[in-house]
């Protein structure tokens, strides 16, 4: 309750023995950490906080414009409710490397089990939209070696996400991932992969964990959970998904009950009162105070 009393020594130790097990660990966006109760309660591996939800929910682009106080401050809120493992996106570092050093140090005081950095140039944009623009790969090197030497538990796992694939080719996306690794990274993320055959090409090349992202209307093919374990895939996220699935049905809502001047027409689509406080566990409060749950509520709510 409130706060969940597994240890984050122990949530990172977990998720570190894990991404070796040889099992694909799902990671599902959490967009706040009601989201992640549920995403514990369902039985998925890990929380994965994108960046991108993180600029959205705050109504802003997805272009490198949130701060390090911000995205900590979420994230930490969200690694916090749960038992589960959380890594969140920590963009380009928020700033040169000794930004990066001091990055990794909040956010692991916070709570999170790891994150990814990517080796993009500010502005920097989603993965899966054209025109980007990489660092030199010496640049992205200082930052992972930053990374991994500011971690103070080494259970915490430092994910060097490379973009190059889709602007200086997968050959180049793979000579970049090896400098990663050689500089500290745990894992690699190689961004916007187009198939089965990239991500082949992949693990092939590097022998460290890989991480796979899974998000809708972008330059992957949606590829099953089956599917990427066969191909030796580590850990993979679904970073926008349940976002882009609440704000659908939230605009389809708006829109009936603009139409309809009630939401009476939608009330099948909304999760009732009833299942909200299962997945709060607003029950379990009443062990702290008898008069938190002194009610009952019908099926209907």
């Amino acid at each position: 309750m409130i706060i969940d009393p597994t240890p984050v020594a122990e949530k990172r130790a977990t998720f570190k023995k894990a991404l070796s097990s040889g099992k694909l660990l799902q990671f599902p966006g959490a967009y706040n950490p009601l989201v992640a109760l549920l995403v514990q309660q369902l039985g998925f591996d890990g929380i994965y906080v994108s960046g991108g939800v993180m600029a959205n929910s705050l109504g802003l682009p997805d272009v490198g414009l949130t701060t390090l106080s911000e995205v900590t401050q979420m994230a930490g809120n969200t690694a916090k409710v749960t038992a589960l493992p959380t890594v969140m996106d920590v963009d380009t570092g928020f700033g040169e490397t000794m930004n990066t050093f001091r990055t990794i140090q909040e956010i692991e005081y916070a709570g999170l089990s790891g994150c990814h950095i990517e080796d993009q140039v500010l502005i920097k944009r989603c993965g899966h939209l054209d025109n980007k623009t990489l660092v030199a790969p010496a640049e992205m090197v200082n930052k992972v070696r930053a990374a991994s030497k500011a971690k103070s538990d080494q259970n915490f796992v430092i994910i060097a996400r490379t973009d190059a694939a889709g602007v200086e080719g997968i050959d180049a996306a793979i000579e970049r991932a090896k400098k990663y690794v050689d500089a500290g990274a745990d894992m690699i993320f190689p961004e916007a992969m187009r198939d089965e055959k990239d991500f082949e090409t992949f693990r092939k090349a590097v022998d460290v964990p890989l991480l796979a992202n899974m998000t809708e209307f972008g330059k992957s093919k949606l590829l099953t959970k089956v599917q990427l374990e066969n191909l030796g895939l580590n850990m993979v996220i679904y970073p926008v998904t349940t976002q882009r699935l609440a704000l659908g049905a939230v605009e389809r809502g708006l829109r009936s009950l603009q139409e309809h001047g009630s939401q009476e027409q939608v009330l099948n689509e909304m999760q009732t009162r009833s299942r909200l406080y299962e997945v709060v566990n607003y029950e379990q409060y009443n062990e702290l105070d008898q008069s938190v749950f002194n009610f009952k509520l019908s099926e209907e709510q």
